[in-house]
């Protein structure tokens, strides 16, 4: 099928590492839980925008150059990190406020256009992303297909589909979980804090990892 093979392993293969717990997720799950679930609708929205992104520039070979390039690849690397320790410093420091109930205690909601940009900079800039889709993908494109970006995008494509579908359900099934459970909102700010906590963790590791 336009130079792919095995495409159901791959399928498989794509929702199951979509289902891996990673900064994604944590994101999907902290906005969906503290705000609703169109706010981790929203940062599911920005997530698959970024891996757009990857995947299109796995095509045009940029990937390739955040393989070889050691100085790209630092570069691209802290920025990624910098921004999870700026997402996970303010998840930390989040602070409650009051609602118009008395004894109420809410999260502050952010726009669901911000929430869709953490999505996309979580994603974007982080650059194992790009270098999985470079050694990942090409295993699934025949030696001999006559248009491998073709084929590149294409499986860059279902496996994007695969984790949006993921994250919206991550989306729905935690906002309904907070629902049904009846969790506080003050737990909800300690959801946020926990998660705050994680992605600062991310960020430190993301800034000391090799490059391979």
């Amino acid at each position: 099928m336009l130079g792919t093979h095995d495409l159901a392993l791959f399928v498989i293969s794509g929702l199951l590492l979509n289902m891996a717990p990673g900064p994604d997720s944590l994101l999907v799950m902290a906005r969906s839980a503290t705000q609703g679930w169109r706010a981790g609708s929203a940062a599911a929205l920005g997530i698959g925008a970024g891996t757009c992104v990857h995947i299109v520039a796995a095509a045009l070979g940029m990937s390739a150059l955040l393989a070889t390039s050691a100085t790209a690849f630092m570069v691209v690397k802290l920025i990624g990190a910098a921004y999870l320790l700026y997402i996970g410093i303010g998840m930390l420091l989040a602070k409650r406020k009051e609602a118009v109930e008395p004894g109420a205690a809410a999260l502050p909601a952010l726009p669901y256009g911000r929430i869709f940009a953490q999505g996309f900079l979580t994603n974007v800039l982080n650059p194992k992303v790009a270098l999985f889709f470079l050694a990942f993908v090409p295993q699934f494109i025949s030696p001999d297909a006559e248009h491998k970006a073709l084929a590149f995008l294409l499986l860059g494509a279902i496996f994007n589909l695969n984790g949006m579908l993921w994250c919206h359900f991550l989306a729905l099934s935690t906002a309904f979980a907070q629902q049904r459970l009846q969790v506080g909102r003050r737990v909800g700010l300690w959801l946020e804090r926990c998660t705050g906590g994680l992605f600062t963790l991310l960020g430190i590791k993301l800034a000391l990892a090799d490059r391979v």
